[in-house]
């Protein structure tokens, strides 16, 4: 781990990954980000394939990487990765053939950060085999993991999610209400009293979401507000979907949203603790 004006710092990264339509670009900026702990959402994973596939839903056709998690994980063989799949579907190979292909998100945490706890619970649905892809009503799993400041002896917490995702928009409903209130209890769950809590992810959500009051009941403080976190590679208008909070701001020495390199269609959030 590295020092900052002669304090300890833990360099936590979170990015939607895009299915790794971007590879090349995540690939060859993960292993010099510097980040101990990198929290990627939209990961897939395909046993026995790599290179590329096709995912279809109906609304989008995508490229996607084969298997992103044994991507990333061979570019940053410091780390160890955890994986939770939300969902599983079909691709298709560039021949054509047809795979079972898993999707979730995936927190890689450096070899000198000993991981002391690891929890995982879905916030929206359970886990769904489809049939086919459906384009709305995806179940959503958050992944949270514990570890150790070992100079300081401060546990941190960090918890990610992919937020649910409706065509209609991103504005506030009951299912995103519940939503929520499950991630909440996650981080309720997995801290104790004296831990640093980071909760970070794709939220899919408008700024005034009701999310961050649920939220700020559980102490934590959102760092990205009405900033843009979306990408070139995004053509939409609305340009809110990635967030950062935390439960100790004064606990942060650096927080950025990545403007370059552009690894995905959402910037990356590098935070410095």
């Amino acid at each position: 781990m590295d020092r900052l004006d002669g304090s300890l710092r833990v360099r936590i990264a979170s990015v939607n990954a895009w299915g790794g339509a971007m590879a090349d670009a995540l690939l060859g900026w993960l292993p010099g980000s510097g980040a101990h702990v990198v929290c990627l959402q939209e990961v897939t994973r395909t046993p026995g394939l790599s290179g590329w596939t096709r995912f279809e839903d109906g609304e989008r056709s995508l490229p996607q990487r084969a298997d992103l998690l044994a991507d990333v994980d061979g570019a940053l063989p410091g780390h160890q990765a955890v994986f939770v799949a939300s969902d599983s579907g079909p691709v298709h190979d560039e021949a054509g053939t047809r795979h079972r292909q898993d999707f979730g998100v995936a927190t890689l945490v450096s070899d000198d950060l000993p991981v002391i706890a690891v929890e995982s619970a879905f916030v929206h649905g359970d886990f769904v085999d489809h049939t086919e892809w459906t384009v709305a009503d995806r179940p959503r799993v958050a992944l949270a993991i514990r570890t150790l400041d070992r100079d300081s002896g401060r546990p941190v917490c960090v918890v990610q999610v992919h937020g649910l995702r409706e065509p209609a928009g991103k504005h506030d409903t009951p299912a995103r209400r519940h939503q929520a209130e499950r991630l909440a209890d996650l981080t309720r769950r997995i801290r104790a009293r004296d831990d640093l809590v980071v909760v970070c992810g794709d939220l899919n959500l408008l700024p005034d979401s009701e999310t961050f009051d649920i939220l700020a009941e559980a102490g934590l403080t959102d760092l990205v507000g009405k900033a843009d976190t979306r990408t070139s590679h995004y053509r939409k208008p609305v340009r809110h979907a990635s967030y950062l909070l935390v439960s100790d701001v004064a606990a942060v020495t650096r927080f950025e949203i990545l403007d370059e390199p552009e690894v995905s269609d959402h910037r990356a959030l590098v935070l410095d603790i």
